[in-house]
């Protein structure tokens, strides 16, 4: 896989902040080599967020961020506003921008949402064309020209060496199994599915075993009971898509551990434990309870589909009671959860760690059980102790 392959969920996300016309647009466009935003003397040129996905040396694969001004002004200002705070939700790295020798109130307060949200910032004192000499500064920040590319080279450094520390190799599954041992994903190729092609999930799974150089088989659930019948030797864990999780359950020898997609990708950019612990409170749900199912990405909803039929179904059948649901996608996600009772979120794989984990943060802060839909399926079918075997330290919650 080259790096351009790499998908943006798995890419540091730099984000460019300031007030407008401070040269933004213009800073981003010298880093990247690229055209990327739209550059005006006009203040408010950029009116959302734009992302790009790309390779940036020294750094390798990135998404970079292009955010409105912080001050923009009105009621579309005001929205602009909104969507540059919702981007220090996900990005790994922030690049203040700034055309001033001291920073102004509202990009102090850029600082202090920096500094509260763990996210290590470099302040770029841009137009430096404009004088005759650059002063010292601390370590973090800056003085560069947009114009004349004066330190763009040693810019990029920077946020290079900052990189390090955003990157960390985890694993999605080959941890648990040995160099030659098997595992069987099951994947439904229903009117969900996408034609031609598995999900993003399924394909960071089977890379992440043939790294480990894991043996991998394939099946839908259908085909399950023939898939195991016709391996030599027994697989060592059966990994499934939520949906099918009581087939599957039902059809995978006792002796052979299970789990699902979605339980996987809790533990690999969320949180298992919060995930677990937000599961059994489907019992506790009662009458009038407002419930949040959120998806990190946007599609064409199916009939029957996961999120917005299947869910809501079969949490009514598990607890019995008259359930109020809402429904999120894509960016959209409350700053404040409170008004629920539970939310249940998609696995993430369209989102990054940072973002999926600030997500969870809000709901833990607003005192909101989380979950996601394959833990929720697995209770909602009786088997989530049985989905947790590969992780007794996990398991232990429900004892």
């Amino acid at each position: 896989m080259s790096l351009n392959e790499v998908t943006s969920s798995e890419r540091i996300h730099i984000g460019f902040f300031g007030l407008r016309n401070a040269g933004k647009s213009s800073l981003v466009n010298a880093v990247t080599g690229q055209e990327l935003s739209l550059v005006s003397d006009f203040a408010g040129t950029t009116t959302d967020p734009v992302k790009k996905a790309m390779e940036l040396l020294p750094l390798g694969p990135v998404v970079i961020v292009d955010t409105p001004g912080i001050d923009d002004e009105g009621e579309l200002g005001e929205m602009r506003v909104k969507r540059t705070r919702q981007a220090l939700s996900y990005v790994n790295i922030a690049i203040l921008v700034t055309d001033r020798e001291k920073p102004s109130p509202l990009e102090n307060e850029l600082i202090a949402l920096f500094k509260e949200r763990n996210i290590p910032y470099i302040i770029a004192h841009n137009k430096a064309d404009l004088l005759e000499e650059t002063p010292d500064c601390p370590d973090n920040e800056i003085y560069v020209s947009a114009k004349d590319k004066k330190n763009i080279y040693e810019l990029k450094e920077m946020i290079g060496r900052l990189s390090k520390d955003c990157t960390e190799e985890k694993v999605i599954a080959s941890d648990l199994l040995e160099k030659g041992e098997t595992t069987v994903l099951v994947i439904p190729i229903d009117a969900a599915a996408p034609k031609g092609r598995l999900i993003l999930p399924q394909q960071q799974t089977i890379r992440d075993i043939l790294e480990k150089g894991g043996l991998v088989t394939v099946c839908r659930d259908t085909e399950l009971k023939q898939a195991l019948s016709s391996l030599s030797e027994k697989p060592k864990i059966v990994i499934t898509d939520s949906q099918a999780f009581g087939r599957v359950s039902r059809d995978t020898p006792e002796d052979i551990l299970l789990t699902s997609f979605s339980i996987l990708f809790a533990r690999y950019k969320g949180d298992l434990e919060e995930a677990v612990r937000g599961a059994a409170r489907l019992k506790d749900l009662k009458d009038g309870d407002k419930v949040l199912i959120s998806e990190g990405c946007t599609h064409h909803r199916q009939c029957g589909d996961i999120g917005t039929v299947k869910l809501p179904k079969w949490v009514r059948e598990y607890t019995g009671k008259n359930i109020e649901f809402s429904f999120t996608s894509g960016g959209e996600f409350p700053d404040n959860p409170s008004e629920y009772a539970l939310v249940i979120h998609c696995g993430g794989c369209m989102l990054n760690e940072r973002e999926m984990k600030s997500r969870i943060s809000r709901c833990k802060a607003a005192g909101v059980p989380v979950t996601n839909y394959g833990i929720a399926i697995a209770e909602l079918h009786g088997i989530l102790k049985r989905s947790l075997s590969p992780f007794p330290d996990i398991m232990k919650i429900l004892d």
